[in-house]
């Protein structure tokens, strides 16, 4: 167990909102990704494989490899101001909490953290509870629930919350993969885009990819993201024809959910299909699996197939209705926390009765 900052007494309490998402390496270099890789692989959430079968293969084949081909593939996307995933993930932080300054009298502090990497869940709330936050709402940025994304945040959130001797109370987020506002906001985004660019002859509605047997073993996942895709193809008003709801970036030979987005892509291309849009709903912020696998390798598969055109619609990223829902989530979660805070002479009243009292601080 750890020590907190030494509780003051007559300090303010504070509410804070904490964002979370999954992580990105440094740097788009082999030395970066090689601690990236080995703590996302390593988690029992993510691998669901004994350690006697699954380390020697993460450490004899797959991290003395993978790294290097994988900065490969960041490489391309990176940002002059850094990794896609943590410039939007702290864009976002930052406008969701000018938001909920317009909207409210006492606005609660807004802070973003990583999964894996940096900033780290550990040190966020550090940071969090030295600024007076003994209220924090922990919103998990991934619309559809999973084991291996939003369960994992939530044990590393709880594994901090065991090592701390003062406790903030806490309130989590399980999922928001139906709620209109979402819903809406992806719906305008493609709306937007097709005013733009002009509509596909297929949509293809692509989501990250899980072992088919987390769904036989109790995995809700797999039907949000068909729910998702559902409700934004009824926004749309498409029929079943005119869009697809596919899963990409499976890794291993293990059979994962179907139907896989490269072997859509590529069907589509073998048929002549002129067009096809692909957005990727279970992304909030655009990263290496939109950018890269879908925006670049998936428009080379469908191409070399025989398509002739890949449009990827960017994720909702700093979209003011994407923003907006966030702070609707935030304010009806946060519901009886954000009373008025108490004076600053209420406050010097309880410090001086408690130091009367014997207390040290």
């Amino acid at each position: 167990m750890t020590s907190n900052s030494i509780y003051q007494h007559g300090s303010p309490d504070r509410t804070g909102i904490l964002l979370i998402n999954l992580g990105t390496p440094d740097a788009p270099t082999a030395q970066a990704l090689h601690p990236y890789l080995k703590e996302f692989l390593s988690n029992p959430r993510v691998i669901e494989v004994p350690k006697l079968i699954w380390w020697p293969i993460l450490y004899g084949f797959i991290l003395p490899f993978r790294p290097s081909k994988s900065a490969e593939k960041y490489a391309k996307i990176w940002m002059p101001e850094g990794s896609p995933l943590k410039v939007h993930t702290e864009r976002q932080a930052n406008l969701l909490r000018s938001e909920l300054q317009k909207r409210l009298p006492h606005p609660p502090i807004v802070e973003y953290a990583m999964n894996i990497g940096k900033p780290s869940i550990a040190s966020v709330m550090a940071k969090m509870q030295a600024q007076g936050c003994e209220r924090i709402l922990i919103i998990p940025l991934f619309p559809q629930y999973a084991a291996s994304s939003t369960a994992a945040a939530m044990d590393n959130v709880f594994a901090v919350l065991q090592r701390m001797r003062n406790q903030p109370a806490v309130r989590t987020i399980k999922q928001y993969h139906d709620q209109p506002g979402y819903i809406a906001a992806l719906a305008q985004s493609v709306r937007d885009y097709w005013n733009n660019h002009g509509r596909p002859d297929k949509l293809i509605i692509s989501f990250h990819g899980t072992p088919r047997a987390n769904l036989d073993k109790g995995d809700p996942y797999h039907c949000f993201c068909q729910k998702t895709g559902r409700l934004l193809a009824e926004a749309l008003t498409l029929n079943a024809d005119q869009y697809s709801v596919c899963f990409q970036s499976r890794f291993g030979k293990a059979k994962w959910l179907t139907p896989y987005t490269a072997t859509t892509l590529m069907q589509l291309g073998k048929a002549g299909t002129p067009r096809v849009d692909v957005i990727c709903p279970g992304f909030v912020s655009d990263c290496l699996e939109t950018l890269e696998e879908i925006a670049m390798e998936g428009r080379d598969i469908f191409i070399q197939a025989g398509g002739k055109e890949l449009h990827y619609i960017p994720c909702l990223n700093e979209r003011n209705d994407w923003i907006e829902f966030l702070a609707e989530l935030s304010c009806t979660h946060l519901h009886g926390w954000l009373e008025a805070p108490v004076s600053d002479e209420a406050l010097q009243l309880s410090r001086k009765r408690a130091l009367e009292m014997g207390a040290k601080n």
